[in-house]
């Protein structure tokens, strides 16, 4: 995926489920999703562990959400990625975005042939600042 493919991807989305997000502020995933949150999209927390992160409910799986989905964001192994993006699939998301050090090619070609746009390997946040700049000033 090209910069300018990606530039309207972030542009064309707003709810973004991550799985495998963290409540402890220490781990990646929280200040990834935090930075998110912040430039203004809507997280849904998927961890079966906490009921609620960054103020939001959290679900135990992507079946379980209440409402329309955009990007799947995965923060799992890349061998436990396969059953997020058959869910993927389910719930009609448009994304599956595999964060950094996440790479499934199966897993990848199945929700391509879905009709997903799939990101492996890639942090969502890096890639947000690096094409749009940032102006946060937060925590993270």
């Amino acid at each position: 995926m090209n910069d300018k493919q990606l530039k309207e991807l972030y542009k064309s989305i707003q709810t973004i489920a991550s799985v495998g997000l963290s409540a402890n502020v220490e781990k990646p995933s929280f200040g990834i999703v935090y930075y998110l949150q912040q430039q203004g999209y809507r997280i849904i927390p998927v961890n079966p562990t906490t009921p609620e992160i960054l103020g939001q409910t959290s679900y135990p799986d992507l079946l379980s959400i209440p409402e329309k989905v955009d990007v799947v964001q995965l923060f799992r192994r890349s061998e436990d990625v396969p059953p997020f993006v058959e869910q993927a699939i389910q719930i009609g998301a448009k994304v599956v975005w595999m964060q950094e050090g996440i790479s499934n090619r199966e897993a990848a070609k199945k929700a391509e042939a879905a009709g997903l746009t799939v990101v492996m390997d890639r942090c969502m946040r890096a890639e947000h600042i690096r094409l749009f700049g940032s102006k946060f000033l937060g925590l993270f």
